[in-house]
């Protein structure tokens, strides 16, 4: 028993139409990199919530250094050294990076030795030594709101070593992060485990797994399928254990037959809340039949350019051709109406309305058209009939179908629901920001093949992604942007993986005055 320093014994936890853990055993060594793969909807994150005392097991045992434990609040859980990271930060944005570290335990002196108050002075001083120790420098001053997410969750982790926690839970910590920032993160998380601390990564992505694990439970559909030495697993192996079935790595791509222009975007110019220019005189033009990728390191106007297209930010010069009619001045309504589907970064802001069930935000595009409504009463019917259809086309899962509210779901079958809406309103533009974010590799296999299914349709694809790979294998045409500017536009098949790296770091091409390689 005491060989290890968590156990978890037969664990099982139901909620409303779904066990979401269904008898499940894991035991995880001290000073060891364990992680929990599987599929969005898994169990990952309910099992490890329950080590964190956010749930109570319905059945099974938790063992913590060989002692049995009830773990009945994360504050228990803090006071066992367990630590938790989150998939969305836990953090107070108006706070400063200080406060929201120290929150619940707070140094307290006292002024002339009667009068009480918050050594935050002290707090911040032992808060950037701390930083400074892992690698992970902040300025314990700034505020939240004025941070990147990268930063963010150097926060949530400080906040974990603040509290001396021996036990580091991560909960899919690369989901919102750059290739870059995912890269400096590994390195990190191992730092802490050869510093003695014990890391148990939630996670689906099986090439971080490879890098940095020393074991990995894979759950499906809540059930323990295996426990495996990561070194002497192929990825292959894991995924096809992780979806139950083989997982292709490769994309069947046929050669692109374009048709004529559907967007045509020319001399567009955005500016942020400050009055920065984001997005500088950017042109391009995506054709039916193509998708048209823009890849750059995160924070460079991507976005902004996808916003601006559908209507969420406003364009202050240039203009935006939808088959040749100016929508720059349309509603978002408008927009939509006249063929604009729209997959944006941020799901749960922009993509879903999360108190809502299930069956209302796959309704969201149609609830005012028949037969969704007849003179402004809807037909819930409807409703209930398009939601089953669209739930078992694209693989929706949730634990009371149509029923459930969206906020129980996890952020993969989130991310599902909204791309079976959008794709579901057969429009001739697709935009695509970030699809597979957060998604498993069974489900970023069907997705890429459901954008490579559109474009065969005749589909013009405007795609944005932060992952390069999954812009090289899909993309007929590459932009790549660099603090808002087109540094280069190409086929896809002329460029390398070195040379799109090389523009997205600022660097043009000698033989291209303005780094710019316009399509006709």
């Amino acid at each position: 028993m005491a060989d290890y320093i968590v156990e978890m014994r037969h664990i099982t936890k139901r909620f409303p139409g779904i066990v979401a853990n269904k008898d499940v055993t894991i035991q995880i060594k001290k000073g060891e990199i364990y992680a929990i793969l599987g599929e969005n909807g898994a169990g990952k994150s309910t099992l490890m919530s329950m080590l964190f005392g956010m749930y109570e097991p319905d059945e099974g045992e938790i063992y913590i250094r060989g002692k049995k434990e009830i773990i009945s609040s994360p504050r228990y859980a803090t006071q066992l050294n367990i630590g938790m990271v989150h998939q969305h930060f836990k953090l107070v944005s108006n706070y400063t990076i200080a406060e929201n570290i120290i929150m619940g335990i707070e140094p307290v002196k006292k002024a002339l030795g009667i009068f009480p108050y918050v050594d935050i002075k002290g707090a911040n001083e032992k808060i950037a030594r701390l930083s400074r120790q892992y690698g992970l420098e902040v300025d314990p001053k700034k505020v939240i709101s004025d941070i990147n997410v990268s930063v963010q969750q150097r926060v949530e982790i400080l906040k974990m070593l603040y509290r001396e926690a021996e036990i580091l839970i991560f909960d899919e910590p690369t989901a919102l992060l750059t290739p870059q920032e995912i890269e400096f993160l590994l390195k990190i998380i191992k730092g802490l485990r050869d510093g003695g601390k014990t890391i148990i990564l939630i996670t689906h992505k099986l090439e971080e797994i490879k890098k940095v694990a020393d074991r990995c439970a894979i759950l499906r559909r809540g059930e323990l399928i295996d426990v495996l030495d990561v070194q002497s697993t192929s990825t292959k192996e894991m995924a096809s254990k992780m979806v139950g079935r083989e997982v292709s790595f490769t994309l069947d791509k046929t050669p692109a037959k374009f048709r004529d222009v559907v967007l045509d975007v020319k001399d567009l110019t955005v500016t942020n809340e400050d009055k920065f220019q984001v997005v500088k005189n950017v042109s391009f033009s995506v054709h039916g039949g193509e998708i048209f990728a823009i890849a750059g390191v995160s924070g460079n106007g991507q976005v902004e350019i996808a916003d601006a297209i559908a209507g969420l930010m406003k364009a202050n010069s240039g203009q935006i051709l939808l088959n040749g009619k100016d929508i720059t001045e349309y509603s978002i309504r408008k927009r939509t109406l006249e063929g604009i589907a729209y997959i944006p970064e941020d799901r749960q802001t922009y993509g879903l309305i999360l108190d809502f069930t299930l069956e209302d935000n796959l309704a969201l595009k149609n609830y005012f058209k028949e037969p969704f409504s007849r003179k402004g009463i809807l037909n819930k019917k409807e409703f209930e009939t398009y939601g089953e259809k669209l739930i078992q086309e694209y693989d929706v899962r949730s634990g009371q179908g149509n029923r459930t509210q969206v906020r129980s779901m996890s952020g993969g079958n989130q991310q599902k629901a909204i791309i079976a809406r959008e794709i579901q309103q057969d429009t001739p533009l697709l935009i695509f920001v970030q699809p597979t974010r957060g998604l498993d590799i069974g489900a970023i296999e069907n997705i890429h093949k459901q954008i490579l299914a559109e474009r065969d349709k005749g589909k013009a694809i405007l795609l944005i992604s932060l992952e390069l790979d999954e812009i090289m294998n899909l993309a007929d045409t590459i932009g790549v942007i660099y603090n808002g500017q087109i540094q280069k536009i190409a086929d896809a098949s002329t460029l390398t993986t070195k040379e799109v790296g090389q523009f997205m770091m600022g660097v043009k091409n000698e033989n291209d005055k303005d780094g710019r390689e316009v399509k006709d």
